[in-house]
This record gives structure tokens, C-alpha cells and sequence, in this order.
């Protein structure tokens, strides 16, 4: 038999110090927050106000309510907190907006808008600002069904929110949808005997609303359902045989552009009473070229068109 061999290793401390590590210094400066120097209110003329100061990419759970099933989920979102901050302020409190978010998961951070108006108004006010903003993104899953076989699976989108408060002001609120569709290219059904090529399309919406409307139904839905239902045919998690065979020729009898996408999708958007403003964008990954088509509109109805 082979006789084992035993390592000698120094202790814990002993193995930090041949790694480098050595004692603190002993040095003369306060150690207690009420002697500690305070640079961020130090008040002077620093130049100029400033219009947004935070944090940014803030990971964070968050709670999803949802007319689809499943109605209610968690998901990850990424956060941007800012405030704004006077001239004669040198800088924000940053701890204090980690201390806000964490006040709020305690209490139950969800995606709603009226709860996400109340955090920046709050927020404000703690941070003794007259403006702050929350902006926020997160996926969101749904349930789709095949058409024929009746399987279902989840899908998911891409939100996001920006809310902002500013003192003596309505709140305002951009919410946003990125969805995945299929596009059958019209030129091409037309040009050729048989088939036609398609593609993976993205539908992006950014649309500008009131928070302070009672909505009836959920934002993410009606946004969600002004993608799929003017692309050649929504996207589907599970297909089997007749599955495919349904969306494909669906989508062969639904041929679009992306200008007619963003044209279709930006009439829905016209049409809804709650939307002030909107942004809507389709790019297409396409099947037989290396580089993408892209088109967008951007329209504001508060404008008077002539």
C-alpha cells in the first residue's frame, strides 16, 4: 500500500499574510458617522443644477400582475434611480435610494403604475429633491396556445417604465414592449412562383400615458396584442405538425413589410384614447441578407397636426 502524504499548511491568518495581507493601519480619523465628514451637503456655487443624478443596472425582484396567466409572477428587473440636485448642492445621498427600494420590496414592489408614482414622489421627498425618476425593465412571460393541437407554453417580453414626479406637476409615464413576431415578405410571395421567405421581426413600442387614468385593462396586453396582431403571425412556443402547417400558410396569407407593421401597429396606437404619444419600431432579421430592415414612426397626438 501507498503511505498517504500530509500537507503542513499554516493556519488561516498565517496563509492571508503569505498572500499579501497585513494589519490595518492605525489611523486618526473619525470612525463614527456623526464626526465623519459630510462632502455631499457641503453647499457652495458648483455651476450648474443637474438634471438626473443616481444609480444605474440595479438588479432587483420585482412582482407582475397580468391579465394573461400567469397572472401573478416574479421577474428580475434592472433599475435606474435618479433625483435632481440644486446648484448649490455638491451631491446626493446615493445610500438613501438603495434604502427606498429596500423600504419598498419589504412593503411589496410590484410593476403597477399608481404604487411606481407614489416610489418617486417619495423618493423625492426623502431625498429632499423637487424631481425624481424610476425607470425600470424586466421580461414578462404569457401563455400562448397552438392553434390547432391547443398546447400551450410560455412566452415572454421585454417591459419597460420610466416614471417621474416633479414637485407642483402631474406625474408622467412612458411605458414600453418589445416583442418577437414573424413577417412573411410581401415582394417576395408576389415575385416567385412558390413560398417566400420570412423572418424573426421585433416590434418595439414606447407610449407615452397618464398614470393618473383608471385603466381598465393591462397596458402590457393591449400593447402585446397591437405587435401580434398585425404581423404575418404571432410566435409560438410549442408547434407540432398541423401547428405549423396553421401558422405557416397563416402567415403566407398575412405577407408585411416592416413599413406596413409599423404603419398597422401605429393606427392601433392612435386609436387607443389612453395614449398620448408614441414611438413604434419593426426590425427584421433577414432570411436572405446579412443586414436588417428597420423602419419607425413617431407621432404625439397633444400636437396639433395641420
Amino acid at each position: 500500500m501507498q503511505s498517504k502524504s500530509i500537507l503542513m499548511l499554516p493556519d488561516k491568518v498565517n496563509r492571508h499574510r503569505l498572500f499579501g495581507s497585513v494589519d490595518p493601519v492605525l489611523g486618526n480619523k473619525p470612525t463614527t458617522k456623526e464626526r465623519m465628514a459630510d462632502l455631499q451637503n457641503k453647499k457652495d456655487d458648483y455651476l450648474f443644477h443637474i438634471d438626473h443624478v443616481g444609480i444605474s443596472r440595479v438588479r432587483h425582484p420585482i412582482q407582475i400582475h397580468s391579465e394573461t396567466s400567469p397572472a401573478i409572477q416574479t421577474s428580475i428587473a434592472t433599475l435606474e434611480l435618479t433625483t435632481s440636485l440644486q446648484r448649490e448642492s455638491k451631491g446626493i445621498n446615493m445610500s438613501r435610494l438603495t434604502e427606498h427600494l429596500e423600504s419598498y420590496r419589504r412593503k411589496g414592489l410590484t410593476a403597477d403604475l399608481s404604487l411606481l408614482c407614489h416610489f418617486a414622489q417619495e423618493l423625492a421627498e426623502y431625498m429632499e429633491e423637487n424631481r425624481a425618476e424610476i425607470t425600470l425593465s424586466f421580461p414578462w412571460f404569457y401563455e400562448r396556445t397552438a392553434p390547432v393541437s391547443g398546447l400551450t407554453g410560455l412566452n415572454h417580453s421585454d417591459v419597460s417604465i420610466k416614471v417621474a414626479y416633479e414637485k407642483g406637476r402631474p406625474f408622467t409615464a412612458t411605458v414600453g414592449l418589445r416583442v418577437a413576431v414573424t413577417t412573411l415578405c410581401p415582394c417576395s410571395k408576389e415575385i416567385s412562383e412558390y413560398s417566400a421567405h420570412n423572418q424573426r421581426g421585433v416590434v418595439s413600442m414606447s407610449v407615452v400615458i397618464d398614470p393618473g387614468t383608471s385603466y381598465q385593462h393591462d397596458w402590457k396586453v393591449i400593447l402585446l396584442d397591437a405587435a401580434e396582431s398585425n404581423a404575418s403571425s404571432p410566435l409560438h412556443p410549442i408547434l407540432k405538425r398541423p401547428d405549423e402547417k396553421k401558422v405557416t400558410e397563416g402567415a403566407y396569407e398575412n405577407p408585411r413589410f416592416v413599413e406596413d407593421m409599423v404603419r398597422l401597429v401605429a393606427a392601433d396606437l392612435y386609436e387607443m384614447e389612453d395614449v398620448q404619444a408614441f414611438t413604434v419600431e419593426c426590425r427584421n432579421e433577414e432570411s436572405i441578407h446579412l443586414h436588417d430592415a428597420v423602419a419607425s414612426i413617431t407621432y404625439d397626438k397633444r400636437k396639433t397636426v395641420h
